[in-house]
């Protein structure tokens, strides 16, 4: 069964870019290329969606509003952002709506690909400059008045190293290339620092490293 995606950009030649991403590929199926929000709800009311794609900036009913429909009307559908906007305040909203995906327009298609999929499979992404953004001054100036966590100790030496690179802004792929060993093992790792670390997101995580010095 291939992953049911619908598109919601109000720019054509946009859309139509990023449907072709997913054109003549088994795992993925695009079933709906809509204008705005209000017409992606319509559409999810009647039928099956695995995958809303969103813009922000839409006529009529824009990503976020639709983000916060989705996100309690319609919780089997997962929510993924792609725009060009990169200011945290918003890509911090909209992770605390729930929002398991966000990623900016520049995104390579091989890189969107693997973003949708992991989203599918119950997992987050953010790509590098979504990951930077995150990074505000507010977050970094929080750390320097709190006192370490103990659950630091609780981290393998690799996960220390690996969680400081996603502080950093850097993807799996590139973690994976800078410690040679792959993307998958990257992730597993990911995976079992939010465990230990008792945190559901990206944005946390990322607190969290600035917060005890994880940073450099």
């Amino acid at each position: 069964m291939p992953i049911r995606i619908i598109i919601a950009d109000d720019h054509p030649l946009i859309a139509e870019g990023i449907k072709n991403t997913f054109d003549n590929l088994e795992d993925y199926q695009v079933v709906a290329v809509v204008n705005n929000g209000a017409e992606a709800i319509n559409f999810i009311e009647q039928h099956l969606v695995d995958i809303a794609l969103l813009d922000i900036n839409m006529p009529i009913m824009d990503g976020i509003e639709c983000a916060k429909i989705i996100a309690k009307d319609y919780k089997d559908v997962k929510i993924a952002m792609l725009s060009m906007y990169q200011e945290s305040s918003i890509i911090k909203n909209l992770i605390d709506l729930g929002v398991k995906g966000y990623m900016l327009k520049t995104i390579p298609s091989d890189e969107l690909l693997l973003a949708i999929k992991n989203i599918y499979n119950g997992k987050e992404y953010f790509n590098s400059d979504v990951t930077k953004a995150l990074l505000s001054n507010d977050t970094i100036a929080s750390h320097q008045f709190k006192k370490k966590s103990p659950l630091v100790d609780e981290l393998t030496t690799r996960e220390t190293e690996i969680l400081k690179y996603i502080s950093q802004g850097f993807t799996n792929i590139q973690i994976g290339e800078k410690l040679f060993i792959s993307p998958r093992t990257v992730d597993t790792h990911r995976t079992n620092i939010m465990r230990k670390l008792d945190v559901n997101n990206v944005a946390s995580l990322i607190r969290f490293a600035f917060q005890n010095g994880l940073t450099s």
